[in-house]
């Protein structure tokens, strides 16, 4: 009996830190593009972070020589790459450029309501009514930020390119979701971000040229971004939507705004706005509603 006990608390603490990886990881990165965008333009910022994580990648396939993966999985983790690593960092980093870090958290939070609907439509997942009102409260919460941002919610505007990444993203998180019932999640993020840095390469040159004439703090965030958001996030994010599904793992996206508004305001000195409190409140709101009364 105490045998079972202890792999049952292992089996659930993995996947809560896997969460908190991704939550810890992923908040941090909109503050870090946000400083490094100072000096390295959006896209070339995005090709040489991930050209410098598919090193990393590369390696690892090197060593493990993974062959568990179907001749048709290759094509989907193409597509994963060129959506949730070039798609999302391209929208992301180019919406960035006229929002600011702290309300880009809360709009890409966008992601969880176009992954409650791909996994209902088209992975059969189960959710409830009140689950929806929380899905929708958040988007209200993400709609308020973003309508506060310049330009408002035009088409075109900073803030529809980030809420354009968050889709990005959903799709992406369906798609690999049934090749990690085949594959360990770490096999599969390494495929996903050589996919991802292949899609970006046309902009490597100028992220060269541009990171070596930045200063040394902003080629620190140029690190911690192909390391920490990248390919710890993104092994973290992995196992998460392996274990908890895509529906309920992208609930807890929603702790992301509250981390990214507070590293924002230490890091980059942005103190939250008005709207952006009052979005963040009802995005929070839509999380208590999806994990209390949603679950029963």
């Amino acid at each position: 009996m105490e045998k079972i006990s202890t792999n049952s608390s292992a089996t659930m603490l993995l996947p809560a830190l896997a969460i908190a990886g991704t939550v810890f990881t992923w908040s941090s990165s909109f503050a870090a593009i946000g400083y490094a965008l100072r000096e390295i333009a959006p896209l070339p910022l995005a090709s040489i972070r991930f050209a410098i994580a598919a090193v990393f990648a590369l390696a690892w396939i090197a060593w493990r020589r993974p062959r568990s993966f179907l001749p048709r999985d290759y094509f989907t983790l193409a597509l994963c790459g060129l959506l949730g690593i070039a798609g999302y960092n391209v929208f992301l980093n180019s919406g960035q450029a006229t929002v600011s870090a702290g309300a880009a958290g809360f709009i890409v939070n966008t992601q969880p309501i176009f992954m409650v609907l791909i996994a209902v439509l088209f992975l059969k997942e189960k959710f409830s009514r009140w689950s929806w009102v929380g899905t929708l409260l958040g988007f209200a919460g993400v709609a308020v930020i973003a309508a506060g941002q310049p330009g408002g919610l035009a088409f075109g505007t900073g803030s529809t390119l980030i809420v354009l990444a968050a889709a990005c993203a959903a799709v992406y998180s369906a798609l690999q979701r049934p090749v990690c019932t085949r594959a360990k999640p770490l096999d599969v993020t390494a495929y996903v971000i050589i996919a991802g840095a292949i899609a970006l390469m046309p902009w490597l040159p100028a992220g060269v040229s541009q990171a070596v004439n930045a200063r040394p703090d902003t080629w620190l965030m140029v690190l911690f971004l192909a390391i920490g958001p990248g390919i710890i996030g993104q092994s973290c994010w992995t196992y998460a939507l392996k274990n908890f599904g895509a529906a309920r793992a992208g609930q807890f996206l929603y702790l992301i705004p509250t981390c990214s508004i507070g590293i924002a305001w230490l890091l980059l000195g942005e103190i939250p706005q008005g709207n952006t409190i009052i979005g963040g409140v009802l995005a929070l709101g839509g999380v208590i509603v999806v994990n209390s009364w949603g679950r029963r």
